[in-house]
């Protein structure tokens, strides 16, 4: 069994192992004074937005190593981590609408915030929509690479956006930058970290599986190509 199969199986258990904790946590988890049961919608916008971050920086260091050492496999990982970190995303403005329409009164603002992590989901799709219109392989890695480089740029300004401009959006509920802060009433911290561990598993675990599916995808296309060279 190869490398990126074993951390499949590995990080598939621990997902479900995570998850179901996670979800005992959050089911259990006491109903916010101020904001009722919509708190709840939190355990899964935070990781989502924890995760989406998270994969853009595997892209980025992988764009990197595809630069620097022209690598296959970083490619490949650069690859199967984009369309996992902009599903994150969309969960991440789907669930921040559906909890801002009753704790702000609207399903959209055009906050920093907000705005910012838009633009994060539309790179991703860009990298993803610039990756498939290049015929050429090693043109593909190429510029996917400086684009998803180039496109970190979004990722301090999703961070630092909620203390460099005054938002609607609150603090970040687990630490402010550089103040240790914790905006989240204790109860509810538990069950909150707990759904953020189990998104890193689960976002790894998805990592994994796509990474496979590409990898196994091109070892196939390559053995078409063989195969007709030869006749």
């Amino acid at each position: 069994m190869d490398r990126l199969a074993r951390f499949q199986r590995w990080t598939g258990w621990l997902t479900l192992l995570l998850l179901g904790v996670a979800l005992t946590l959050v089911v259990n988890a006491p109903a916010d004074f101020q904001q009722s049961n919509s708190v709840r919608i939190l355990f899964v916008h935070v990781p989502s937005a924890k995760m989406s971050l998270l994969m853009y920086v595997a892209v980025t260091v992988c764009s990197i190593w595809v630069l620097v050492r022209r690598s296959e496999t970083a490619d490949i990982l650069a690859a199967a981590a984009a369309p996992v970190g902009a599903a994150f995303a969309a969960v991440t403005l789907a669930t921040g609408s559906i909890w801002g329409k009753p704790m702000w009164g609207t399903w959209w603002a055009w906050d920093a915030r907000l705005t910012s992590m838009l633009v994060l989901l539309i790179i991703y799709v860009g990298l993803m929509a610039l990756r498939s219109a290049l015929d050429d392989p090693q043109k593909s890695a190429r510029a996917t690479a400086v684009m998803a480089i180039v496109g970190a740029v979004d990722l301090p300004i999703i961070h630092f956006s909620v203390t460099w401009w005054r938002t609607l959006h609150q603090p970040p509920s687990i630490a402010g930058p550089g103040a240790g802060k914790i905006h989240i009433a204790g109860p509810l911290l538990t069950p909150l970290i707990a759904m953020a561990i189990a998104f890193i598993a689960l976002g790894a675990y998805m990592w994994f599986v796509n990474a496979r599916l590409i990898r196994a995808s091109r070892r196939l296309e390559q053995l078409d190509t063989e195969h007709e060279e030869h006749g």
